[in-house]
C-alpha cells in the first residue's frame, strides 16, 4: 500500500526551490522530507547483470539520489514494493511507434510491460524529416491519414518540429529517434530503382547531418523494403561514415533474412568495418524452414566481427513469428516505382504471370507455405473479415489459389500487414540467449481501442518484455534474471548512447520498473493480442508514477531524448 504525504502543503514550490530543499538527499531538513519519492523494500536488479540486492531508492525530481536503507519519513511519497524486484525501466531498442505514440500517447501496450523508453525510426522509416515540398513515401501518406483520424496536427517537417509535436501532445514514455535511410532517400528519389546522382547524395547527406544536429541518435536502414532494396552498399557506407564521425548508431534491417541471410549479415558488418560506425543487426533471425540451419553461422559472423573490433550487437524478439507488409514478397523489379507502377504491371498479363511465379517461389522460401501467412491489418473496411485468417483460408473463402489471393490483396489494399510464422523455437532460444543480442520488440505503442483494435497485431507490442522475464528466464531458464534485465536495460542504453538511463544507480534518471518475478508473464497471443502483461506492479518514468497497482495513472512524463 502506498503511503502519501504531500510536502507541498508545507512549502510552496518557489520557496522550496529557493531554500534548495528539493536537492538535498539527506535526512529531514526542518522536519520536511528529503525525497519526492521513496521506493521502499524492493530487491534491486540494477541492469548490469550483477546479483540482486535489497535497497530502498530515494528520488528527487527525475533522478535517483540515494540507494540503501531510507527512513520512510524522508519521502514526500512512499511506494512500498516489498516482495518485488526493482529494475531500470526497460528500453525498447527497436520499435515503430513514430506515429503510434501520437495516436496512443499513454503507450499502454508499452508501459504495462515495463517499457519506459522507445527507440523509433527503425527499418529505414522514420517520422522525420519530411520536406513540405515533396510528397514523401506511400507509408508516410498512410500514417498522415491515421493521424487525421485522431485529430492530431500533422505539422512537422524536420526532426526538431517532430519533437515539438511530441512535447505538445505529452507522452508517457521517453522517445529516442533514428533517422530512416528510406525516409531520407525517398524524400529525394521517391520509390525509383536507381543510383542517386551526385546532387541527390549531397541532399541526402545534408538531411542526415541536419537530423543528427537536431538530436537523432543515428541511422537505420530497411534493405528489404523500397527504397532500401534499391540502394547500393557504397551509398549506405557514405552515410555510415557520417554516423561514425558523430559517434552515432547504424541499425540495419538487413537485405535478406532467409536464403541470403549470411551475405546480408556480412554486408552490415562490412559497413561497420569500413565506416567505423557502431552497428546493430535488427531483429536477427533465420526465416523460413529451409534457412533455419543458417542461424548459427549468422551468429558466428557477428562474433567474429566483434572480435575483430567492429562494435556490433543485434536485437531480437521472443517469438517464432515476424510481422511486416506483403509488399516484401515482391521482386525488386515489380516494386520499382511504388504502388502505381505495381498496379500497372498487375494489369499486364505477362507481367502479372511473372509476379505470380516470383511470389510463389518467395513464399516457399519464407515462411514456407501460404498457411503460415496470417493477415493482421488492412486499411479498407471491405476486406476486414479476413483479418486473422491465413492465405489458405482466404483463398478458400474467395474461391481461388492462395497466390492469387495474395495478388488480389496487393491490388485492392494500399497497406496489408501480415504475421509470418517462419522461425524455429530452437533458433529463438539460440539468438535470445546470445551475449551479443539485446531484446527489442519490433512493435509499437497501442491500446485495445481505436485504430489498433480493428487489427490483429503481433503480440510482441504487448508482451515482449514480460515474455522474456517469465517464459524465457523464469520458466525456461535460458538465462538468469539479471541477464534478462541487462538485455533490456544497460545493453540497449549503451548501444544507443543513453548514458543516464539503463541502470539503477545514484545520479541516473528515475526510470524504473517494479515487477513480481514469480508472476510476471505475457498474456497477449496471436489470436488475442490486445492483452496486457501480468506481474508488472509499478512503472516510473522520470520520477513520476505512470503505472501503479496495475493501473495507468494518466501521467505523461515521457521526454524527447536527444543525442548530445
Amino acid at each position: 500500500m502506498s503511503q502519501i504525504f504531500d510536502r507541498r502543503a508545507f512549502l510552496k514550490d518557489g520557496a522550496r526551490a529557493a531554500m534548495g530543499l528539493a536537492l538535498l538527499p539527506f535526512p529531514r531538513v526542518f522536519g520536511l522530507p528529503s525525497f519526492d519519492l521513496v521506493i521502499r523494500g524492493g530487491t534491486v536488479v540494477d541492469g548490469t547483470g550483477g546479483p540482486p540486492w535489497k535497497a530502498d531508492l530515494g528520488i528527487v525530481g527525475d533522478t535517483i539520489e540515494a540507494l540503501g536503507a531510507i527512513d520512510p519519513g524522508q519521502g514526500a511519497r512512499v511506494v512500498d514494493v516489498g516482495g518485488f524486484h526493482v529494475a531500470p525501466g526497460f528500453i525498447d531498442i527497436h520499435t515503430h511507434s513514430d506515429s503510434g505514440i501520437l495516436r496512443y500517447p499513454q503507450a499502454e501496450s508499452r508501459v504495462f510491460q515495463g517499457v519506459t523508453t522507445e527507440v523509433t525510426g527503425n527499418c529505414g522509416g522514420s517520422a522525420a524529416p519530411r520536406p513540405p515540398d515533396r510528397p514523401g513515401s506511400e507509408v508516410g501518406e498512410l500514417e498522415r491519414e491515421l493521424l487525421d483520424e485522431y485529430g492530431i496536427e500533422d505539422s512537422w517537417t524536420d526532426v526538431a518540429s517532430y519533437f515539438d509535436v511530441l512535447e505538445r501532445v505529452g507522452i508517457s514514455v521517453n522517445h529516442a529517434l533514428l533517422l530512416g535511410h528510406g525516409t531520407l532517400r525517398g524524400n529525394v528519389a521517391g520509390s525509383e530503382n536507381r543510383p542517386l546522382s551526385g546532387e541527390d547524395r549531397i541532399q541526402v547527406l545534408q538531411a542526415l547531418e541536419r537530423g543528427l544536429d537536431q538530436g537523432a541518435f543515428g541511422l537505420s536502414t530497411g534493405l528489404e523494403y523500397v527504397p532500401g532494396r534499391f540502394t547500393p552498399t557504397d551509398e549506405i557506407l557514405e552515410m555510415a561514415r557520417v554516423v561514425a564521425r558523430r559517434g552515432c548508431l547504424y541499425a540495419s534491417h538487413i537485405r535478406n533474412e532467409e536464403t541470403m541471410l549470411l551475405e546480408a549479415v556480412d554486408e552490415a558488418l562490412q559497413v561497420g568495418r569500413l565506416s567505423g560506425a557502431r552497428v546493430q543487426v535488427s531483429h536477427l533471425k533465420a526465416a523460413g524452414q529451409p534457412n533455419w540451419g543458417k542461424q548459427v553461422a549468422a551468429l558466428d559472423l557477428i562474433e567474429g566481427a566483434r572480435a575483430d573490433g567492429v562494435e556490433v550487437l543485434a536485437d531480437a524478439y521472443p517469438y517464432t513469428a515476424y510481422s511486416t507488409g506483403i509488399s516484401i514478397f515482391l521482386p525488386a523489379w515489380a516494386a520499382d516505382g511504388g504502388r502505381t507502377a505495381l498496379l500497372e504491371r498487375l494489369a499486364d498479363a505477362d507481367a502479372r504471370a511473372r509476379i505470380r511465379d516470383a511470389l510463389a517461389e518467395r513464399v516457399r522460401q519464407d515462411p514456407g507455405d501460404f498457411n503460415l501467412i496470417v493477415i493482421s491489418s488492412l486499411r479498407s473496411a471491405e476486406n476486414r473479415e479476413i483479418i486473422g485468417k491465413d492465405l489458405d483460408q482466404i483463398a478458400d473463402l474467395w474461391g481461388m489459389e492462395p497466390v492469387d489471393a495474395l495478388l488480389r490483396l496487393m491490388e485492392e489494399e494500399r497497406s496489408v500487414g501480415f504475421i509470418g510464422h517462419g522461425m524455429s523455437e530452437e533458433n529463438v532460444d539460440r539468438v535470445l540467449s546470445h551475449p551479443l543480442v539485446m531484446v527489442g520488440s519490433d512493435g509499437s505503442s497501442m491500446a485495445p481501442h481505436g485504430e489498433a483494435a480493428r487489427s490483429r497485431p503481433h503480440p510482441r507490442s504487448y508482451g515482449t518484455f514480460a515474455r522474456v522475464l517469465g517464459h524465457y528466464s523464469r520458466d525456461r531458464g535460458i538465462f538468469d534474471l539479471p541477464t534478462a534485465v541487462r538485455k533490456m536495460t544497460s545493453m540497449p542504453a549503451g548501444q544507443i548512447g543513453l548514458n543516464d538511463r539503463g541502470r539503477v544507480a545514484r545520479g541516473m534518471k528515475a526510470d524504473l520498473t517494479v515487477f513480481d518475478a514469480s508472476q510476471v508473464r505475457d498474456t497477449a497471443t496471436f489470436d488475442n493480442p490486445h492483452r496486457f502483461a501480468e506481474g508488472i506492479h509499478s512503472v516510473i518514468v522520470n520520477g513520476q508514477v505512470v503505472v501503479e497497482q496495475k493501473t495507468h495513472t494518466g501521467a505523461r512524463p515521457g521526454q524527447v531524448l536527444g543525442k548530445a
